[in-house]
């Protein structure tokens, strides 16, 4: 019989603590350091705690490891995103920004609009639209972000659902947009080691040598602006990803996983794990003006039904989602617990 081992987190299993395990050991053979009970009396081999074969486990002995907190324990951030409009300052007073000043990524000469960042309920949700415009000039370009004041955030399960769009609301289509998920911190001075980064990014028409839509995860341990040098591991799906979709990532201290709708979407290792906490964010920008050279006005959007962390707590998705059903059962739009690092 082989047996093989999986954490349900699908994160490093790491088994230098087992009794059970025999690194030294390269072919099959009897072990009498693993055991085999029935009736609840021990019939083959050596338990760690010397229980010989024929001295059954006392039913009354607790757990030699006890369960760990249930999902929920840790200070966690959740929003639901319901506010009236970018100006309400509840906004502001629940630890966010909306962007207004100048700079990238993206076109040059394009504005980041915060009056472009709306709220509206669906389905009884409260969701936010990033809309993204463009008459195909840089000063008719608007770019639209949100993101927390604080950086705080560093290990822990990441959580959101985002709508992605395939095509403008209106105008012709074609621009290279992208449309993002992520987290974030300062980059120091090039190449610092303690930067960080990990991106949902979805990109409807391609980009960056990409002729079509492509869905990328990616995990940066650093970058050079200039000239250009990138630290960094991705993973990446070419297809369609329009319509609303569950995004999960996940941060220990082994390594950066990624989910999509509850499947595994890539496994990033500990090269690239967070020095220093990071900002949480949402934006929707133009990589150039390349993509559509029409100077017919046309806008994107993009929506964030909510956003999830829970500090250092490996979540699976259907944990995350019953986290999210929990809080909306209970009423709860807004929820942050998280301290300050």
């Amino acid at each position: 019989m082989q047996l093989r081992f999986h954490q349900a987190s699908w994160a490093s299993l790491v088994q230098s603590d087992d009794y059970s395990f025999g690194p030294d050991r390269t072919a099959y053979g009897d072990w009498s350091k693993v055991t085999a009970h029935v009736n609840g009396a021990t019939v083959w081999g050596e338990a760690p705690g010397g229980n010989g074969p024929t001295d059954p486990p006392d039913p009354t002995d607790p757990p030699t490891d006890p369960p760990t907190d249930p999902p929920g324990d840790a200070p966690t951030l959740f929003d639901d995103f319901d506010y009236s409009s970018h100006t309400d300052p509840k906004i502001g007073a629940n630890g966010w920004s909306v962007r207004s000043n100048s700079g990238g990524p993206g076109v040059p000469g394009a504005t980041w609009a915060p009056e472009n960042v709306t709220f509206a309920s669906q389905s009884g949700n409260s969701v936010m639209n990033l809309e993204t415009s463009t008459a195909g000039t840089g000063a008719s370009t608007k770019h639209t972000e949100i993101l927390t004041k604080s950086m705080k955030f560093k290990n822990g399960t990441y959580a959101s659902r985002v709508k992605f769009s395939d095509a403008p609301r209106s105008g012709p289509d074609g621009d290279r947009i992208v449309q993002t998920f992520f987290t974030i911190n300062d980059l120091k001075a090039p190449m610092a080691d303690d930067y960080a980064e990990y991106d949902f990014e979805y990109l409807p028409n391609g980009g960056w040598g990409e002729p079509a839509n492509i869905l990328y995860t990616t995990s940066w341990e650093t970058y050079r602006p200039d000239p250009w040098e990138a630290v960094n591991a991705h993973s990446e799906v070419r297809a369609s990803y329009a319509g609303w979709h569950d995004l999960v990532v996940t941060i220990d201290d082994n390594q950066i996983t990624y989910y999509v709708d509850g499947q595994h979407f890539g496994t990033h290792g500990a090269a690239y794990l967070p020095e220093r906490p990071m900002s949480i964010n949402f934006n929707q920008w133009l990589i150039d003006l390349e993509g559509q050279p029409s100077t017919t006005p046309r806008a994107y959007d993009q929506q964030v039904d909510y956003v999830l962390h829970v500090k250092d707590q490996v979540l699976t998705p259907s944990q995350v989602n019953a986290m999210v059903g929990a809080y909306r059962s209970a009423g709860t739009s807004f929820e942050d617990t998280v301290p300050e690092s």
